[in-house]
């Protein structure tokens, strides 16, 4: 298993990150502050706060961290040994170029899943202070689908990384997925939404056309909420952006479970691509 020694060292050398650091201090702060506000403000719940409740609502706050996150952990995971040169030192010892992808890719999963697996036992202790219950069950399927999130966003950075030798490039490259995928997404299905309706904007939710609801689904951050809307019993129904929610369209695939294909197909086909650039790259 000469991934696992690749990943092993790549763990120990990316957690000694101070970026890191500091971004999951504030993250472990951002997660108790919404905590609070969600147990606390009647103009937040709508109503009576829940455990599962809790749990959606720290799931939205850890969307847009792990991004960012995966983009300081990830982007020189690759290129940055090609761009010192140490990649040529580390393929010298019994370890392949699918080696060191994978276990660049199982490292940098396990760095993302620190917060991840902190911000479990914060919102576990909050449901527990402030609400006076836990959803244990709602709360492993959140690490599952959570850790599931952390290997997408690897697996998406990892795989940029793969794709050049040059972090500068490696960098541009996740910033601007980071834009256009997180950020500018919804500008993006409005604008589908605009031409094939004959240029004209929906009136109503019955005006929208079904294929918008996966396409919403392609922000990982949105596929992950809706992961957990689709594995946790009694979860909340969660609109993306300016898209209603999938009880509003007559489809087969107007389902939650489209968020769990889309983070899977996120983990799996921007590292086969970056394997399949590195693999072709002359170091």
């Amino acid at each position: 298993m000469s991934w696992a020694v690749v990943a092993k060292k790549d763990f120990q050398d990316a957690i000694r990150s101070r970026a890191l650091w500091g971004l999951s201090a504030v993250f472990l702060l951002l997660v108790g502050g919404v905590s609070v506000l969600y147990a606390t403000l009647d103009e937040i719940t709508g109503g009576e706060p829940t455990a599962v409740g809790l749990i959606f609502f720290v799931g939205s706050t850890i969307g847009l961290f792990v991004s960012v996150a995966a983009i300081v952990t990830c982007y020189k995971a690759i290129a940055g040994e090609r761009e010192v040169g140490s990649m040529k030192i580390l393929l010298s010892l019994p370890h392949t170029r699918r080696d060191v992808v994978v276990g660049k890719l199982v490292g940098r999963t396990a760095v993302l899943a620190v917060p991840i697996v902190v911000a479990l036992l914060v919102g576990a202790f909050a449901g527990t202070a402030l609400l006076g219950e836990i959803a244990p069950v709602a709360t492993v399927l959140f690490g599952v689908v959570g850790l599931l999130f952390a290997l997408t966003y690897a697996g998406i950075m990892v795989g940029l990384s793969a794709t050049t030798g040059s972090t500068t490039r490696a960098a541009a490259l996740a910033i601007g997925f980071l834009l256009v995928v997180e950020f500018l997404w919804d500008i993006v299905i409005l604008a589908l939404v605009y031409v094939a309706n004959g240029f004209v904007f929906p009136t109503g939710t019955a005006d929208f056309p079904a294929w918008i609801y996966p396409v919403s689904q392609v922000p990982p951050s949105s596929a992950f909420v809706t992961s957990l809307t689709a594995v946790i019993p009694d979860a909340p129904m969660q609109a993306s952006g300016n898209v209603p929610t999938a009880e509003a369209f007559d489809a087969f695939f107007a389902t939650p479970w489209v968020g769990v294909v889309a983070l899977v197909l996120w983990t799996v086909v921007p590292i086969v691509l970056g394997y399949w650039r590195f693999q072709a790259a002359d170091l």
